[in-house]
């Protein structure tokens, strides 16, 4: 049991945040240990193929993510400053790491890292960069508006019932009492005193089943949990394009937006939708210069997925069940 002591301080400083360079460490774990990580085996089928077909070496990074994971190196991932970083704030962070703080084990894949912290941590930068753009960014509209969701209902929470109710609904593994906090953690026990920094809490989408803490200087205190909803992440989201959306977009612009549940390339949605290559490519580029689509390169391949702006408008226009049709 690993047991986190508040003062007052502790709970003026406790905040939110989320990571894309920790859903990088941790979805490492889940492609390493597929088997154990039933929840996201969309995203595995889906992501692994591309990731062999790309020729990346990501052995590196995969080296500093033991599996079964007992202890990540905590400056891999260090916890955000900012509340929504994007992945370069995060990476200029990693190369600017102390040569102090870069503690890895004897891989030969690492030996950069020990012999030369400065250029290991440029070359570990690009290998992340490279991952993300393969396995994560195509989906992370979808994985943010999650994450945010997750946000909004804690905060939501503490104007409600305060940080006891906060804190207490986290995860079952964490309860909250007598200005300590208690979290049932596989690996770290002991006591631990905040010591006016504070609390920085991070929803994950790739730690579920698990909690992972930081709890070691220079970093705030961390706790990443799963958020709400994370069992809904890879679902199909319903079939064919809202009436509402289609009297806006027309027909085939909004059915090729619900498409895209899963990226996918122009070929792919001319076979889902049994639009033309010419038709599905020019929606696609009117698309992509409303805002609603965004694209990424997977080798020799290009996928489309909705924008953050794009998830919102076809969520809004979605039917809410029981309720009239769009």
């Amino acid at each position: 049991m690993l047991e986190l002591g508040f003062g007052l301080a502790d709970l003026a400083c406790t905040r939110f945040a989320f990571s894309p360079l920790w859903e990088v460490v941790a979805s490492v774990r889940v492609l390493k240990s597929p088997e154990e990580h039933p929840l996201h085996r969309a995203w595995v089928a889906a992501v692994r193929p591309r990731l062999d077909a790309s020729g990346l070496d990501w052995g590196m990074l995969a080296d500093l993510v033991p599996v079964p994971t007992r202890v990540i190196p905590a400056f891999v991932c260090p916890p955000p400053v900012s509340t929504s970083p994007d992945l370069e704030v995060e990476l200029a962070t990693l190369r600017s790491t102390p040569p102090g703080h870069v503690d890895v084990g004897d891989s030969p894949r690492l030996a950069v890292l020990r012999e030369d912290p400065e250029a290991g941590l440029e070359r570990l930068a690009g290998v992340i960069r490279d991952y993300w753009a393969i396995t994560l960014a195509p989906y992370w509209p979808r994985i943010r508006t999650l994450l945010e969701g997750d946000i909004l209902y804690r905060a939501r929470q503490l104007a409600e019932g305060g940080a006891a109710r906060l804190l207490n609904d986290l995860d079952p593994a964490v309860s909250w009492r007598d200005d300590t906090l208690s979290i049932a953690h596989r690996h770290v026990s002991g006591v631990r005193e905040l010591g006016g920094r504070g609390l920085l809490l991070v929803p994950s989408v790739f730690v579920w089943p698990r909690l992972f803490s930081v709890t070691t200087p220079p970093w705030q205190p961390t706790l990443r949990y799963s958020p709400r909803g994370v069992a809904t992440l890879w679902e199909r989201r319903g079939s064919g394009a809202p009436q509402a959306l289609a009297a806006v977009l027309g027909r085939s612009r909004a059915l090729i937006l619900a498409e895209l549940d899963v990226p996918a390339s122009t070929t792919q949605l001319s076979g889902g939708t049994g639009m033309s290559m010419g038709g599905v490519s020019g929606h696609l580029t009117a698309l992509r210069d409303a805002g609603l689509v965004n694209a990424h390169r997977s080798g020799r391949h290009v996928l489309y997925s909705r924008s953050e702006a794009g998830e919102a408008l076809l969520w809004a226009a979605r039917p809410s069940p029981g309720g009239p049709a769009g």
